[in-house]
């Protein structure tokens, strides 16, 4: 299994364990917030979404990852989203160790 694999199935248990928030006004919310601790954003969303969402986490300094199309993430966590926040240290952790060892 791939580290791409490896990382869906890991933003899957995250939703199980209620670590995740999704939606793009819900994201904001966390981010603005500064309780986010990766955000990642579908590859395929829309121009704007992305930019809004990148900027915020520009300005937050928040880890933000664009490598999952929508169809990914929306399998991944059971739902049709193409913005999450995750909010558990720990999962945001291994995502990111998994996301930059990938390829």
């Amino acid at each position: 299994m791939g580290n791409k694999a490896k990382s869906l199935n890991l933003l899957g248990l995250a939703m199980r364990a209620g670590q995740l928030v999704t939606g793009e006004e819900g994201v904001l919310e966390e981010i603005r917030g500064n309780k986010a601790q990766l955000v990642l954003i579908a590859t395929d969303a829309g121009a704007s979404t992305h930019k809004r969402i990148q900027d915020k986490t520009t300005y937050y300094e928040i880890p933000f990852y664009d490598g999952f199309t929508q169809a990914e993430i929306s399998h991944a966590i059971g739902r049709s989203r193409t913005t999450i926040a995750v909010m558990d240290a720990g999962f945001a952790k291994k995502l990111k160790e998994l996301l930059q060892s990938e390829g």
